[in-house]
C-alpha cells in the first residue's frame, strides 16, 4: 500500500490563494462600498469639505467600479490588473494626503494607510499564484 505524500508547495499555494483572496476581498468589498458611498450626502460634504469639485467624487467612484472588476475577474490580462493596482494605490495614498492636509492627524487617517497595506498583500500574493 503506498501512502500519498504531501508536498510542501502544494499547501504554500493554497495558503497563498487564502492569502490573497483575504487581502483582495477586503480591499475590493471597502472599495465597491465606497465607490457607491461617494455618491451619499456625506461624501458629497467630504469632497466640497477637501476642496475637490463635485464631478472628482464622480470620477473617483467610476474608477473604483472598472479597477474592482479588473482586478477580481480572472480573464483580465496582468497588465490591465497591474494597472489597476497602481490606480488604487494612488487613490490610497492620495486619500491620506488630502485627509492629513486638511484635517491634520486624525484617527480616520489610518484607513487609507491600512488598506493600502492590504493592497501591497493582494499585488505580492497575486503574483504568487499567477506564476
Amino acid at each position: 500500500m503506498q501512502t500519498a505524500t504531501i508536498r510542501p508547495q502544494a499547501i504554500g499555494g493554497k495558503k497563498d490563494r487564502i492569502i490573497y483572496w483575504t487581502a483582495t476581498s477586503i480591499v475590493m468589498l471597502f472599495d465597491f462600498v465606497g465607490a457607491f458611498w461617494f455618491n451619499s450626502d456625506l461624501a458629497k460634504e467630504g469632497v466640497r469639505h477637501l476642496g475637490f469639485p463635485d464631478y472628482f467624487r464622480v470620477e473617483v467612484s467610476i474608477g473604483k467600479i472598472i479597477g474592482g472588476f479588473l482586478i477580481l475577474l480572472p480573464m483580465v490580462p496582468k497588465r490591465l490588473k497591474e494597472w489597476a493596482y497602481v490606480g488604487f494605490g494612488i487613490s490610497m495614498i492620495s486619500a491620506f494626503i488630502a485627509n492629513w492636509a486638511v484635517d491634520g492627524f486624525t484617527p480616520l487617517l489610518l484607513m487609507p494607510v491600512v488598506f493600502f497595506v492590504l493592497l501591497v498583500v493582494s499585488y505580492i500574493y497575486y503574483h504568487k499564484i499567477s506564476d
